[in-house]
């Protein structure tokens, strides 16, 4: 005998938590932490029009939803570039144009056009940043600790993508990549450990995985 099933009534008022779990429900599914109102569209159930008119504005949505605002205007070019690197990180290669609109990027494409008028002048604008010569020198807290240092103990942006980017991000140890497996973390770490001796300059760094790193722990 078939069983009775409900049919939701045509013109049930919407909840808020409706709209919120779906907000929620579309953001795993893309795994992502934020949401621009037209990756929702293409994605979700309800009119982001009337979501973004229930809460105030779509932001606020998003942060009923508990995830990150996608409309910051004032990004510095350090966090710009830092998403940059993020994504070549995940991905081992040179990112697109659609890899903002996933997860690992927290940034949209808005605020590259915004600062650098498009996203191919934001990607030539990072290399040329990251290919500038490094010139860490360290903080006076830093001093405070530990004497006859010339570099600070973690290393920049741009130190960072070129450790990175000579290793082919993966890990010098077991080979592990972000872009084979996703689930793989990848650190800069000093080769002669900076509490023994060791600077933060791109010979005495290498790409490890969280796992081999925390075998490493403080050994040479």
């Amino acid at each position: 005998m078939k069983k009775f099933e409900f049919t939701e009534p045509k013109n049930t008022p919407i909840s808020d938590n409706d709209l919120i779990n779906d907000i929620i429900s579309v953001a795993n599914v893309l795994a992502v932490n934020t949401l621009t109102m037209k990756l929702y569209s293409e994605n979700g159930k309800y009119d982001v029009t009337n979501i973004a008119r229930r809460f105030g504005t779509w932001s606020k949505a998003l942060s009923k939803a508990n995830l990150n605002p996608g409309n910051i205007i004032n990004y510095s070019d350090e966090e710009l570039f830092e998403n940059i690197l993020k994504i070549w990180q995940q991905k081992g290669k040179q990112p697109v144009r659609r890899d903002l609109s996933v997860n690992p990027s927290t940034i949209s494409e808005g605020p590259y056009n915004r600062r650098f008028e498009s996203w191919a002048t934001a990607l030539k604008e990072f290399i040329t940043y990251a290919n500038q010569n490094e010139n860490e020198v360290l903080s006076e807290k830093d001093e405070e600790i530990i004497v006859n240092k010339t570099t600070n103990r973690d290393p920049s942006l741009r130190l960072r993508f070129k450790v990175l980017k000579r290793d082919n991000f993966s890990c010098c140890q077991c080979g592990a990549s972000p872009a084979k497996d996703n689930s793989v973390e990848l650190h800069v770490d000093h080769i002669k450990p900076w509490s023994k001796g060791g600077e933060t300059v791109l010979e005495n760094l290498q790409t490890l995985c969280s796992k081999c790193n925390l075998g490493k722990s403080n050994l040479d």
